[in-house]
């Protein structure tokens, strides 16, 4: 009996290493969600398991500095051996494990600091005076499940909508956008382990498709009505919705970027072809290239070489390449050889290889040029290996967007001259002057 109790007192003792009078807060699955990632404060959590002996050594260091930073820092912890999934969300494998949860929720960093109250009290320390530079930079996260991720990094439950029995018809049947809606109940597990996927695709999809496709969620267990009408009958279910068409159910991974990619696809089954600019300012230039990942620049020759007909079929290329990667929501910009000097010379086109292409990632001030013939096949290829991240690349000319000078549009006639004119065609006059300048 006496060996019994003492196996009992045992097993009590190692899963007692934090309770409700301490200033440490106990979290679960259950909680986990509202109290941290809900919130705009900097979190500490230890992951732990009550038998891990470092566990055990840590706990009172843990709690001292949970005190210690009462009302400035949040200190938390979770039994990773009892909440496994948990742990296994942010990818915990040792014990102890610390984790700061910080702007962005979706993707904490790891604490590589010292186990004693004051190194943690130091690192928390650290770690704050970051997020508040990043505050005061304009680098923010959110949080919570209304702010799931940091606007900065990526997800935010404010992009998910939250449907209902009252608002489903409105929002989503009378919609022109396509939906993908789910349908979840507070307690299931894996809808539970879904929203912060759900989450962060939500911004991702809303930023890239500008709007035209929207993920929202039902509460199944509430919204009654809405969710019988599809039939629900597990959780979660995801459902695709289009004007006009009957549902049909997502059949997709349930990971951020499996639910980006579907979205995605659903977006370019449905998207206009990206519009065809022609380089007319300094604002063209600067709006496309800022507000895209990359933007795709040709040079075609002046219209005294090849006529509207000529150009029109440069065009009519390059048109149909945006509609072929008009899933990657790139810039499409055209120019004339000749009318944008400081562009071709940052470009290192150089005056001449009219029709000249280049793919100009503006973040980054980089830049690639077409290699290959400027033909379906050649922009394709070009194209191609930039969205697998090769391809050669190199430093825009001056680190800086070049200066662009106001041009009159094209009429879409063919080109007029006035006085005596040779043969020498533009490209030739425009090769030599560049000759004359370099000598």
């Amino acid at each position: 009996m006496s060996l019994l109790m003492l196996g009992c007192s045992l097993v009590l003792s190692v899963q007692a290493l934090y309770s409700s009078s301490d200033d440490v807060v106990e979290l679960t699955p259950s909680n986990f969600n509202r109290e941290v990632i809900q919130s705009d404060s900097l979190w500490l959590v230890e992951f732990y398991a009550p038998w891990c002996g470092h566990c055990q050594s840590l706990a009172p260091e843990w709690k001292k500095a949970a005190t210690a930073l009462k009302g400035i820092v949040k200190i938390g912890a979770v039994d990773a051996d009892q909440h496994k999934s948990l742990g296994g969300q942010y990818g915990v494998r040792g014990f102890p494990t610390i984790k700061i949860f910080g702007g962005n929720k979706n993707k904490p960093d790891e604490y590589q600091g010292g186990r004693t109250s004051q190194a943690i009290v130091d690192g928390a320390m650290n770690a704050l005076r970051a997020l508040v530079k990043d505050r005061l930079s304009g680098k923010s996260g959110g949080s919570g499940y209304n702010k799931q991720v940091g606007e900065s990094g990526g997800g935010s439950k404010k992009d998910v909508v939250e449907l209902t029995d009252d608002n489903f018809d409105k929002m989503v049947l009378e919609s022109d956008d396509v939906w993908l809606v789910e349908f979840f109940a507070p307690w299931c597990g894996h809808c539970k382990n879904l929203e912060p996927e759900w989450a962060a695709a939500a911004t991702d999809v809303k930023e890239q498709t500008k709007g035209r496709v929207r993920l929202g969620a039902v509460d199944a267990t509430v919204h009654q009505v809405v969710s019988s009408r599809y039939g629900i009958r597990g959780f979660p279910t995801i459902k695709i919705f289009k004007k006009g068409e009957e549902p049909e159910d997502y059949q997709g991974g349930r990971s951020r970027k499996d639910i980006v990619e579907r979205a995605l696809d659903l977006f370019s089954d449905n998207a206009p072809p990206p519009e065809l600019l022609e380089i007319l300012n300094e604002d063209v230039l600067k709006k496309t290239c800022e507000d895209s990942q990359l933007c795709i620049i040709a040079v075609l020759p002046h219209i005294l070489d090849t006529g509207a007909s000529g150009r029109n079929g440069y065009l009519e290329v390059m048109m149909k390449m945006a509609e072929k990667y008009k899933k990657k929501m790139w810039g499409w910009l055209w120019t004339e050889a000749g009318a944008q000097m400081d562009l071709e010379a940052s470009l290192g086109i150089g005056g001449f290889g009219y029709p000249a292409m280049a793919a100009i990632n503006a973040r980054k001030m980089k830049f690639a040029l077409l290699r290959g013939s400027f033909s379906d096949t050649g922009i394709h290829e070009f194209l191609r290996e930039l969205s697998v991240g090769r391809g050669s690349t190199a430093t825009l000319g001056g680190g800086a967007m070049p200066k662009i000078h106001a041009v009159e549009p094209w009429d879409g006639k063919d080109g007029q001259v006035s006085g005596k004119i040779t043969a020498v065609s533009w490209s030739e006059c425009l090769l030599m002057y560049v000759w004359t300048i370099a000598d």
